[in-house]
C-alpha cells in the first residue's frame, strides 16, 4: 500500500496567496516535509474544489519509464498524456506543493474552432487565432511551433473535458478579436481550477508526485539521456535512471538574477510570479546540451497591485472594465496587447492608472471576490463617490464613464478604437483597483520544435530530452497574447507525453 508523506502547506493557502494569473512574491519556498519516521502519515493537500497527498520519499525508486520535472501544468499534463500511453511516469517537484506559475493563471485558455465556440455562435478559426496570435508576437513568434499550437488548441479543450476539467465559459483578451478564451463554468480564475483538476486525475492514475524533490543534473550516457540526480528534502541525493526526461519547470520571471542580466530596465518592477519560478531548468537543459533563445523578450503585465505583487487578470477588463488616470480620463485602448497597455499606463503620471468596474463586471468575473477579500478593491454607490475614494476628479470620471457608455450604446469606441468587450455598459455598483505593470511573464527559455524535443544550436535533438511551458521560448515572439500561456502548458505538455510514448517505442 503506497505511503505519503507528511505536508504541512495546503493548497488552499498557496491558493489564497498565490491566486490570480500572477501574484504575491512571497511565497513559501521549500519547508522540507518530514518524512524519515512518519511515512504512514498523511495530510491532506487541499483546494476548493479536491484533495490529494504526495508521495512519500520512501516510495521513490531508482527507475521509472519517464520523469516529469516540475508539477505545474506543463509538467502534469505530460505525466497524464504518458500515463494514458501505458507508460511509467514520475513527477518531482522542487517546491513543497504541486502547481507552480499554473496555480497564479487567471482569465482562462484560449483555443479555437471548439465545440464550447460553436454552441455559443462563435464564429472562429484556427487562421484567424494563429494570425492574431503572430500579430501579437509582432511577427516574431516561431511559426512551425505557433501552427502546431493552434492546430491543437480545440482537442485540447476536448481533452481536459473529457478529465472532467470543464472550461465552458467564454471571455476575451487583449489583441484578440472574438471570444476564444475558455474559463470555468463561474467565471473564476482558471488556475486553482485547472491544478484541481489535473490533480485529481493524476492521483486516480496512482502517478507518484514527490514534492520537496529538487533536479540538479539530466544524467546523459552516450550522447542520450539516462535520468536524473535529484536532492530529497534538502539533504538526500539520488540518482533516478530512465531513458527520457520531460523539464517542465516554469520561467524566471522570480529570479532577480536573470531579470537584472537579461532586462536591467526591469530589476525594480514587481513580479507576478511565484517564488520557485527561478528559471532551474534552464542550467539543466543547457548543461545537457540544450540552448536558449529570446531571453530578453520579458512581459509586463499592465495591470497589477503593486504591493503586494498581485495580478490582475484581464478578464475584468475582457467583461467591460476600463482604465483610467489619475485624471479620471481613459488613455488607452484597454485590450490592446499587454506591451502597449503597459507602455501607455507608464506614459501616465505616477506611472500608475484604475481599474474601474461595476458590479455586473464583478459578477463575471469570479477572480475580483478574491482581490475583495485582499483589501485591493475600492466601491462607492456612486461614480463621483468612488472619484473621491481613489482621488481623482469627481467630475470627470463621472463623465468618463457616462461617455464609456454611450460608446457601448454605440458599438464604437469614438476615443481609441476599442471593439472588443463592449457588451455591457457600466450601470451597477461602481469599483476600482489601483494598478501598474510588473514582471509577468518570460516568453525566452529552451529551444524546442513542435515535438517538444529539446534541440542544440546545430539543429540536433539530444535523445530523450523534452521541455515543455514557459521553460521553453519561442512560441509567443516579443509578447504573449493573454490566455496562451495555459493553452501552452496544456497543449504542448500533452504533446511531450506522446511524444516521449513515441520515442521509447
Amino acid at each position: 500500500m503506497r505511503r505519503f508523506t507528511t505536508i504541512a502547506a495546503s493548497l488552499a493557502m498557496v491558493i489564497a496567496g498565490l491566486s490570480g494569473c500572477g501574484n504575491s512574491t512571497s511565497s513559501q519556498k521549500k519547508s522540507s516535509s518530514s518524512s524519515s519516521s512518519s511515512a504512514k502519515k498523511t495530510t491532506a493537500v487541499t483546494t476548493s474544489a479536491s484533495k490529494t497527498t504526495y508521495t512519500s520519499p520512501s516510495e521513490l525508486k531508482s527507475k521509472y519509464d519517464v520523469i516529469i520535472v516540475g508539477a505545474g501544468g506543463a509538467g502534469m499534463s505530460a505525466a497524464l498524456s504518458a500515463k494514458q500511453h501505458g507508460l511509467k511516469p514520475v513527477i518531482l517537484e522542487k517546491m513543497p506543493t504541486a502547481g507552480g506559475n499554473t496555480l497564479k493563471a487567471s482569465s482562462g485558455m484560449n483555443a479555437s474552432e471548439t465545440k464550447i465556440q460553436k454552441k455559443d455562435g462563435i464564429k472562429d478559426s484556427n487562421q484567424a487565432f494563429y494570425d492574431e496570435t503572430l500579430k501579437g508576437g509582432h511577427g516574431t513568434n516561431d511559426k512551425a511551433m505557433l501552427r502546431f499550437f493552434v492546430d491543437h488548441s480545440a482537442s485540447a479543450i476536448d481533452w481536459l473535458d473529457g478529465m472532467g476539467i470543464k472550461l465552458n465559459n467564454l471571455t476575451i483578451s487583449g489583441g484578440m478579436t472574438v471570444k476564444r478564451t475558455h474559463r470555468p463554468q463561474d467565471g473564476s480564475a482558471v488556475g486553482g481550477y485547472l491544478v484541481s483538476g489535473l490533480l485529481r486525475n493524476v492521483k486516480k492514475q496512482n502517478i507518484p508526485v514527490f514534492v520537496n524533490s529538487d533536479v540538479t543534473k539530466v544524467n546523459l550516457k552516450n550522447g542520450q539521456v539516462a535520468g536524473v540526480k535529484v536532492k530529497i528534502d534538502q539533504d538526500q541525493t539520488k540518482t533516478i535512471q530512465s531513458k527520457a526526461v520531460v523539464v517542465t519547470t516554469g520561467g524566471y520571471g522570480a529570479s532577480k538574477q536573470l531579470i537584472k542580466k537579461y532586462r536591467p530596465d526591469l530589476a525594480n518592477y514587481v513580479t507576478t510570479n511565484q517564488k520557485g519560478s527561478t528559471g532551474d531548468g534552464l542550467k539543466l537543459v543547457t548543461d545537457a546540451g540544450g540552448y536558449l533563445v529570446d531571453m530578453d523578450k520579458i512581459q509586463i503585465h499592465p495591470t497589477v497591485h503593486q504591493k503586494p505583487a498581485y495580478l490582475i487578470g484581464e478578464a475584468t477588463r475582457g467583461e467591460g472594465g476600463i482604465l483610467v488616470n489619475e485624471s479620471g480620463k481613459r488613455f488607452v485602448n484597454e485590450l490592446k496587447t499587454r506591451d502597449l497597455v503597459s507602455a501607455a499606463i507608464n506614459q501616465q503620471p505616477g506611472k500608475d492608472a484604475y481599474v474601474v468596474f461595476d458590479s455586473d463586471v464583478k459578477n463575471r468575473v469570479g477572480s475580483i471576490k478574491q482581490y475583495q477579500k485582499l483589501g485591493f478593491v475600492k466601491s462607492a454607490d456612486s461614480w463621483k463617490a468612488l472619484a473621491k475614494k481613489i482621488n481623482v476628479p469627481a467630475d470627470q470620471l463621472d463623465q468618463t464613464v457616462t461617455r464609456w457608455n454611450q460608446n457601448v450604446k454605440n458599438k464604437k469606441d469614438a476615443d481609441f478604437q476599442r471593439t472588443t468587450g463592449m457588451d455591457n455598459p457600466l450601470n451597477g455598483k461602481c469599483y476600482a483597483i489601483k494598478i501598474a505593470p510588473g514582471i509577468h511573464y518570460t516568453m525566452g527559455g529552451v529551444k524546442v520544435n513542435p515535438k517538444t524535443e529539446v534541440l542544440t544550436k546545430a539543429g540536433q535533438t539530444v535523445p530523450g530530452l523534452f521541455a515543455a511551458g514557459e521553460l521553453t521560448g519561442g512560441l509567443h515572439g516579443s509578447n504573449r497574447i493573454g490566455g496562451n500561456s495555459v493553452a501552452e502548458i496544456v497543449i504542448f505538455g500533452r504533446q511531450a507525453g506522446d511524444q516521449v510514448a513515441s520515442y521509447l517505442k
